[in-house]
């Protein structure tokens, strides 16, 4: 069989180099010019399958999230459920900080997106937890989660030591957290997810004995 004269494209050829674009270069290298030179085809083409950029650029987003499992729960206690998810996610993001920006804006109507809202709300409900609260939870996490994937802590002081030395004297040692990058990154994540979980829980303990109340 002869090969088509033209390439073939789809929507997950394009959320493919799009997503690649992304990771290598940042939002801002994608356009519909660079894709089509890419992808080796007609820019107009691109329209066929996505009318705009902001909608290639949620279908990277979707890809990535849909990486994420969210299938703790109901299948775990609700913490260790919200421990789980939140490390997935936190992977999957650490791995594509680039795409964080539009990550950070919420769900709006990407699939994935609103199927892993939809089982995270689901399971705390299931939980016990009162529909508000359950809100307010998901909303936390997601702070948490896509706040450490913005950017690195560690790489937010300059590695200068003369920097600090007089005028900083409680940063005297700031120019070597660069150095130590992944275990005071991931180890903030860390602490802040335990101390949310246990913050949770005792207000969980509050909670149960205010239902079992009115009941």
């Amino acid at each position: 069989m002869a090969r088509p004269r033209h390439t073939l494209l789809s929507r997950e050829r394009i959320v493919e180099v799009a997503g690649a674009l992304v990771d290598a270069e940042g939002l801002e290298a994608v356009s519909v010019r660079r894709l089509a030179t890419e992808l080796g085809v007609a820019g107009p083409s691109l329209y066929n399958h996505f009318p705009t950029k902001a909608e290639i650029l949620d279908a990277v987003a979707d890809a990535v999230v849909a990486r994420v499992d969210a299938s703790f729960f109901g299948t775990h206690d609700w913490r260790e459920a919200l421990r789980l998810w939140a490390y997935s996610y936190h992977a999957e993001l650490a791995a594509h900080p680039n795409i964080v920006p539009v990550l950070a804006h919420g769900p709006g109507r990407r699939p994935a997106a609103l199927a892993m809202a939809d089982a995270v709300y689901g399971g705390l409900i299931a939980a016990g937890w009162p529909p508000a609260r359950a809100t307010h939870i998901g909303a936390v996490m997601r702070y948490l989660v896509t706040g450490a994937a913005l950017g690195s802590f560690a790489l937010g002081f300059d590695e200068d030591p003369e920097l600090y030395a007089e005028q900083y004297p409680h940063l005297r040692d700031a120019h070597l957290l660069a150095e130590h990058r992944r275990s005071v990154d991931e180890g903030a994540f860390a602490l802040g997810l335990e101390t949310v979980l246990t913050g949770l829980e005792a207000l969980k303990a509050r909670l149960d004995p205010l239902k079992g109340s009115r009941t």
